[in-house]
């Protein structure tokens, strides 16, 4: 490192959990930092919604006005690590306008506007990284944009959700209901006081959305993605996913399809499905994250750890802020957006998969085959059917299960099977329907 290389200036917006352990890094690895950037970094302030005394950093540091802050002349990148959408895409558009670089976290933004974002990046020459927007720590933005640059990604598939696969490993380990297994969650710090973000799926969603982007290289916002979530996982499903030698887990799946005409689409969904205990996902288990990406020449590769926490995502930021100040020092720029492809979004409805159905019926003659014939009318082949009694809490019969497995089959025809079974008088209701992912047939 030059004894005259010029420091870069940083400016950090956010200091709750992230932007605190991100500010600590800055300070505590100081040396290691500017020898390999090639420059010192030098904390201009930090950007907070109410400035107190007592925030860990030196009060004349801190600011609330951020406007201020990101337009200052000795700040050269900025850490957007406050969310959520509004103000925190006002600040980075305004550092963008400023000169800028942003390091961002927030993918609830970038799943609505990272065009904008790159749009307004080219045309200011700065750079735009968000590594830590998806799946924490785990590398995945960078191996996507930059290691698999060469490569054709066809499938992104993975677990993305911290809260919700502990959840469901408890549920699995334990035998809880959702409720019980949600209760020990927010106990542990790993659900939030309002947990809908993540129980519902639009977290993953948000996450799905960026992936999909960057692996197909085209646009696909949030509301592209498919999204069901876990609220209605019960006890019951996880005993017949067990007896399939299965698991269950909250999935976002990224998939370049193509039609029987030959054109190429982009599906993005988000839901809970059976997973054989065989494949590597199966294995993933309490708050931990994981992706596995599937490419033509690299085949497949899996990244697994820590998908959240202030210390996981500070590494991902942290990392993205020493390649953007290497860049300022350097006269690089980081990878631009790639939309060229622009691939249709595929409807939910052209997706094809296996299918976990189960359904309560009344206890008498005929019933199955009746099931049986509305698979067929609507041409799902059935590739396993059980049926098994079901008593109440004196141990009296009060009718029957039915669990069907199907081949794999388009989304469009299973609801409209489901639809018919639940008109049929011998089908009491349609307790539950699940994909069956990670098999081939």
């Amino acid at each position: 490192m030059s004894d005259t290389a010029s420091p870069v200036g940083v400016a950090v917006l956010g200091l709750g959990n992230v932007g605190s352990e991100v500010v600590r890094i800055i300070e505590s690895s100081a040396d290691d930092l500017a020898a390999r950037i090639g420059a010192p970094l030098v904390l201009r302030g930090v950007g907070v919604r109410h400035v107190s005394a007592d925030r860990g950093v030196p009060a004349e540091l801190l600011t609330d006005d951020i406007e201020a802050l990101v337009s200052r002349s000795d700040v050269d990148i900025v850490l957007e690590l406050m969310g959520p959408v509004e103000p925190a895409r006002k600040a980075i558009l305004s550092a963008i306008a400023h000169g800028k670089s942003v390091v961002t976290a927030n993918k609830a933004l970038l799943s609505r506007s990272a065009g904008e974002l790159a749009e307004a990046a080219e045309a200011a020459r700065v750079d735009l990284y968000f590594e830590a927007s998806v799946a924490g720590a785990i590398p995945v933005i960078r191996p996507l944009t930059q290691s698999l640059a060469g490569d054709t990604v066809e499938r992104v598939a993975g677990i993305v959700n911290g809260t919700t696969n502990y959840i469901l490993s408890e549920m699995d380990a334990t035998g809880a209901d959702y409720h019980s297994a949600l209760a020990d969650a927010s106990a542990l710090g790993y659900a939030e006081a309002d947990p809908t973000a993540d129980v519902e799926g639009y977290d993953a969603a948000a996450k799905a959305a960026i992936l999909a982007s960057i692996a197909f290289h085209t646009r696909v916002t949030a509301d592209d993605v498919y999204r069901e979530g876990i609220s209605n996982i019960t006890p019951a499903d996880f005993t017949a996913a067990r007896a399939l030698d299965c698991t269950i887990k909250l999935l976002a799946i990224c998939e370049r399809i193509t039609t029987a005409a030959g054109q190429q689409r982009v599906s993005a969904r988000v839901y809970p499905a059976l997973v054989p205990l065989s494949h590597p996902l199966a294995t993933v288990n309490g708050a931990f994250n994981a992706v596995v990406v599937e490419a033509q020449a690299a085949g497949r590769l899996m990244f697994y750890g820590q998908g959240a926490g202030g210390a996981p995502t500070a590494s991902a930021v942290t990392g993205d802020l020493v390649m953007a100040a290497r860049n300022r020092v350097q006269g690089g720029r980081g990878p631009r957006e790639s939309k060229y492809a622009q691939l249709a979004i595929a409807p939910i409805g052209d997706i094809s998969t296996r299918y976990y159905v189960s359904m309560d019926v009344a206890d008498k003659p005929g019933v199955l085959s009746s099931v049986a014939a509305e698979f067929a009318s609507h041409e799902v082949s059935i590739a396993e059917v059980r049926q098994e009694g079901v008593i109440d809490d004196e141990g009296k019969p009060i009718g029957a299960r039915i669990v069907v497995v199907t081949h794999r089959a388009p989304e469009a025809s299973l609801s409209k099977t489901v639809a018919a079974l639940a008109d049929l008088d011998s089908v009491q209701r349609v307790a539950s329907v699940l994909r069956l992912e990670g098999t081939d047939q």
